[in-house]
């Protein structure tokens, strides 16, 4: 029987173009499923086939667990039990008894083949899919086969692909028998085997596209560097020549827009904006919301957004229908962009304007003709006085050394007295919280340096609240909150 085993895995490699390795696992899990049936219990079994000889050893086996975890004493084996045994395991490990193989003959031929026929069926499938990802062709195509709760299933040579809904360009009518192109986003393993899943919405389809359509990009003389669509609709893509010869908006326009009207066929229209990629971010910004044309900008590095001024006639033109100009300039940058009009920004320069003022007039003890002075030179926090280099003060027009450390000093000790103010609030809020059961300091101290200082403000936190806050795991934050509303309820 041994060698009709050899015999069988060697034909059974052969005809369905798997490893010999992948046969023998399926007819050790036939083997396995066909000894469980011995047992009314649900146990787990092991079987072995030697590569060489075709011979199979059998064993029951139990894994190692922690007591508390022993819920399944017909497969797991409690460490109490093992300890005793003076067994040398581990939890995790498993512990085996021999068993008396099954003979292959007398397995039922219809079990051993399904699940041989299935273990080769994934196989099959594995080694279809290894071959096409090692092809690495992230652009696919393929026949629409069926359409399963309005998910596309598409046929990619040998390999079923799936087109969600939601990846689909909206409005679009696809049916059974479409050609259709998508990008390759993601491979789901799951337990029916590996499969692809496509993506016509994403910007890294149209990227693709322009790949296709534009052999400089191949080539690498020309660079999409980056790309953001409202699928359907519009689309931006930023574009970087690495020729100075060559002009990549052109470029990937085409002839008459040959090339730009390309991908817009494929994508139901969608109108492209191409635009120049640019280092400087302000620039960049410039030329992803073109049409419309920018007064200023002002670039917040904290933030990272910026200020964007354009005239009255420009503004709707900035920020689009429904706002879909300005949020496809924001993703194709990487900032958070604010459009407003000249006077839109002149009255926020002002207020800003007057509220550094009044801070450095209350925190340095200065008149508002000095306060002015730092604002205009471009100061705008006390730590920027206290601690930017003297130089640069001493670069003001009338400030000599000693306004300078003056200013300087002032600055230092406000901030030290405001270190202090805090530091006492977060105490002050840590002394109301100790007396719950389960408070210690450092989770009272956590919850008042972020405004939680009553024992009613706790007990408004929702749980995900109190571990983001306190790094808490759930069931003690859940505990903490009932204990600091138990007296909700005694008053009731």
């Amino acid at each position: 029987m041994s060698r009709e085993i050899l015999l069988l895995v060697d034909a059974l490699a052969r005809e369905k173009n798997v490893s010999q390795d992948i046969v023998f696992s399926a007819l050790e899990m036939a083997l396995a499923s066909a000894t469980k049936k011995r047992f009314t219990d649900e146990v787990d079994v092991r079987v072995s086939i030697d590569r060489q000889t075709g011979d199979h050893v059998s064993f029951r086996r139990w894994e190692v667990v922690e007591d508390n975890d022993h819920e399944e004493p017909s497969r797991q084996l409690a460490i109490t039990d093992v300890l005793e045994k003076n067994l040398k395991l581990e939890i995790g490990d498993f512990y085996e008894e021999p068993l008396e193989p099954v003979e292959f003959g007398r397995i039922g031929a219809q079990t051993a083949k399904q699940v041989i026929l299935q273990k080769i069926r994934d196989a099959e499938r594995e080694q279809i899919l290894n071959d096409f990802l090692q092809r690495r062709e992230h652009l696919v195509t393929g026949t629409i086969k069926r359409i399963e709760r309005g998910n596309a299933i598409v046929e990619v040579g040998k390999l079923e692909a799936k087109l969600p809904r939601e990846h689909m360009i909206p409005k679009e009518n696809l049916r059974v028998g479409d050609r259709v192109r998508a990008y390759l986003l993601k491979i789901d393993r799951d337990g029916r085997g590996a499969q692809l899943v496509l993506s016509r919405t994403v910007p890294e389809f149209i990227m693709k596209l322009f790949e296709l359509e534009v052999p400089e990009i191949e080539e690498g003389l020309i660079e999409i560097k980056a790309a953001a669509r409202d699928p359907g609709a519009r689309a931006k893509i930023a574009v970087k020549s690495n020729d100075q010869r060559v002009d990549p908006q052109g470029t990937c326009i085409g002839m008459r827009g040959s090339r730009v009207q390309a991908v817009t066929g494929e994508l139901s229209g969608e109108r492209v904006d191409i635009v120049l990629w640019s280092s400087d971010p302000a620039q960049f910004v410039i030329g992803a919301l073109a049409p419309a044309e920018v007064n200023k900008i002002m670039v917040d590095e904290d933030n990272h957004s910026m200020d964007v001024v354009v005239d009255e006639d420009n503004l709707a033109m900035a920020i689009g229908r429904g706002g879909q100009n300005v949020r496809l300039a924001s993703e194709l940058t990487g900032w958070n962009l604010n459009i407003m009009t000249v006077e839109e920004a002149e009255q926020k320069h002002q207020v800003e304007f007057s509220r550094v003022r009044e801070l450095f007039m209350a925190a340095l003890d200065v008149d508002e003709e000095l306060a002015d002075v730092l604002v205009q030179e471009g100061f705008s926090t006390l730590e920027e006085v206290a601690y930017v280099p003297i130089q640069e003060m001493l670069d003001i027009e009338g400030f000599d050394e000693s306004i300078v450390n003056e200013l300087r000093s002032r600055a230092r000790d406000a901030l030290l007295t405001q270190a202090i103010v805090k530091e006492e609030q977060v105490e002050h809020g840590a002394e109301e919280l100790l007396g719950l059961d389960g408070m210690t300091q450092e989770i009272a101290r956590a919850l008042a340096a972020n405004g939680v200082g009553t024992r009613d403000d706790l007990a408004e936190l929702a749980v995900d609240e109190l571990t983001e806050m306190t790094g808490m795991d759930a069931d003690s934050a859940k505990q903490l909150i009932m204990t600091a509303r138990a007296h909700w309820f005694e008053q009731q």
